[in-house]
């Protein structure tokens, strides 16, 4: 609630994403020898995708909403209005609350034109959350197949682009990787700004 005190006294309606800081998830610097069971740190390296931000290692959390992956740039068509399909394959629920946030007001993606479909058939991007699991394989498959072309893929949390400590990663590809568990929704949307080619 303390956002929307703040937001009413400084004429401020939405989160600032230039400059916001959160100690967990964000990026992790530093070395560490901690054996993880995730396998997120080899040999030291730190492997964003696979952690839990558990917070056990000695890695130092930076505060930067940094932790993304953009492997394909979204196509110029999308720079005018992004509609977003979230489908669930099997989580706790965490990614879906950060995910649903994104278009509460304090937030607000609407300002950036990017908005949430009900419909795969409507949508323009696959929001994925969550591990593999076998009766979700067919349901992801239709629902790709069901969205018109072009179309890209988001994976969001650890479960979702590796399986966490429960499973293995839910699709094989993404165009958009957002780490985290769950990752925040400044990272989100930090993630598909920049996939979008937008400064």
């Amino acid at each position: 609630m303390n956002w929307f005190l703040k937001g009413v006294k400084n004429r401020i309606k939405t989160e600032e994403l230039e400059g916001y800081t959160v100690e967990q998830p964000s990026f992790l610097d530093g070395k560490s020898d901690y054996d993880c069971p995730t396998d997120a740190l080899e040999n030291g390296k730190w492997d964003m995708n696979r952690c839990i931000f558990c917070r056990e290692c000695d890695l130092k959390a930076t505060g930067k909403q940094t932790t993304f992956t953009i492997n394909n740039e979204t196509p110029r068509v999308f720079e005018k209005s992004l509609y977003l399909y979230p489908i669930d394959s099997g989580t706790c629920g965490a990614c879906n609350v950060e995910f649903t946030t994104l278009f509460s007001p304090q937030y607000d993606t609407n300002r950036f034109k990017i908005f949430m479909s009900n419909t795969p058939r409507h949508a323009d991007a696959l929001v994925v959350m969550g591990v593999y699991t076998d009766g979700m394989e067919a349901v992801l498959k239709e629902a790709y197949d069901a969205m018109p072309s072009p179309k890209i893929v988001i994976g969001i949390g650890a479960c979702a682009l590796s399986g966490g400590i429960i499973g293995s990663r839910a699709m094989e590809k993404y165009d958009i990787e957002v780490a985290g568990c769950p990752p925040t929704p400044a990272s989100i949307i930090n993630a598909i700004i920049k996939a979008r080619g937008k400064k």
